[in-house]
């Protein structure tokens, strides 16, 4: 007997609820981490100068697994490195607050930011699959939940730190709990087919559209790479607030980039993207000026507000454009720009480690503001030839 049963697709709504899922727990995951790197830092004992090699690893898994995402996305497909990749990622969470000295820290690091990589690429194909069904931008969105995850780890990991919990115990208690969420996300992911048949290059250099793409998103990446690893310490250390209060420039920068992506895409529509982005890196100027000419905990916060204004949809509006492109896929698309975009994330952090050592923090900051003014340049460049 054949059956006349019809099963019906999910709708994008509910593809759109689980994309934006593993947004939060990738958000929760890493704010989770970089809530409690001023403890890691004092727990293991480590100058300014020697945690900037330590961060090395981090973003050294980040673009060394570029490669291979590109490889596992177009092979496997997204949906099976997703899934994958999280549960690798949830995993290594723990073993950060458990490493008894630095090399330990950097082994677990890079793996940390490996797995990273892996979803950061598989989410944000998936993302794109996502916007091309609601026929328009709805990433920046997407981003803002990553963001508003990552405001929510921020402020349990000050509760943390304030009840005195070890960051190990920390850890765990939000693995279990993103877990939980990939438990109830997963089967509602978009599930595309592998290309393992298909002769196509996985990974290729950016074409010069695309390059001009990953120029910007270097630009963005230093200085939002630097507000998640130095936030903390720059509270601790410059604006000299108890330890109970070091997250709160890191939650604030996370609070106002959480709010400004859920807004961005109309924005974007209404001034343009690369008007938008222009818009972006002149908050991020202002912000860290702010911030270095006057340290206090009032304006300092105030700063860091602005920054988080700033960064807060350069990434997703720049991805948002590279999905549009014709000459390769997505997801080949998306991390051929990341390959240009995560060197700021490799070389930023520990250069501001380095760079803090040799003067202060302070001027290392006001360094960084200096990329807000690169990001208003090459945007402009990029409009006019767009």
């Amino acid at each position: 007997m054949i059956s006349n049963t019809v099963t019906l697709a999910p709708s994008p709504k509910r593809y759109r609820q689980a994309v934006g899922a593993f947004f939060i727990i990738l958000g929760v995951i890493f704010s989770t981490w970089a809530s409690r790197i001023p403890n890691i830092q004092g727990q293991l004992g480590l100058s300014d100068g020697a945690w900037g090699s330590v961060l090395f690893a981090l973003p050294l898994g980040l673009l060394l697994g570029l490669p291979f995402s590109a490889w596992a996305v177009a092979r496997l497909g997204s949906q099976i490195t997703l899934v994958a990749a999280t549960l690798f990622h949830i995993a290594t969470l723990p073993f950060i607050g458990l490493a008894d000295n630095s090399w330990q820290l950097m082994i677990v690091l890079f793996f940390f930011g490996l797995s990273g990589n892996l979803i950061n690429v598989a989410v944000n194909t998936q993302a794109v699959a996502v916007e091309a069904m609601y026929k328009r931008s709805i990433m920046a969105s997407f981003h803002g939940l990553w963001s508003l995850a990552g405001f929510a780890g921020a402020a349990i990991g000050a509760l943390f730190i304030s009840l005195k919990i070890a960051p190990w115990i920390h850890f765990c208690v939000i693995g279990v709990l993103v877990l939980g969420l990939l438990i109830l996300a997963y089967r509602y992911t978009l599930a595309d087919r592998s290309t393992s048949q298909e002769k196509q290059k996985v990974f290729v250099m950016p074409d010069r559209q695309l390059l001009g793409l990953g120029f910007i998103a270097f630009c963005g990446m230093i200085c939002e790479g630097t507000m998640f690893d130095w936030s903390g310490i720059y509270f601790k250390k410059v604006v000299e607030v108890p330890d109970s209060y070091t997250a709160i420039g890191y939650v604030a920068f996370m609070c106002c980039m959480a709010a400004a992506r859920f807004v961005g895409d109309k924005l974007a529509s209404k001034l343009g993207t690369f008007t938008m982005i222009q818009l972006n890196g002149l908050l991020v100027v202002c912000g860290l000026w702010l911030a270095v000419a006057l340290p206090n905990i009032v304006a300092a916060t105030l700063g860091f507000m602005l920054v988080g204004l700033g960064v807060s949809t350069i990434v997703p509006l720049l991805y948002g454009e590279t999905g549009k492109t014709s000459t390769m896929a997505p997801g080949t698309a998306i991390t051929a720009v990341s390959s240009v975009g995560f060197l700021g994330f490799l070389f930023g952090p520990p250069a501001i480690g380095y760079i803090s050592e040799a003067t202060n923090l302070r001027w290392a900051f006001a360094i960084v503001s200096l990329l807000g003014i690169g990001i208003i340049l090459l945007s402009a460049r990029v409009k006019r030839k767009h």
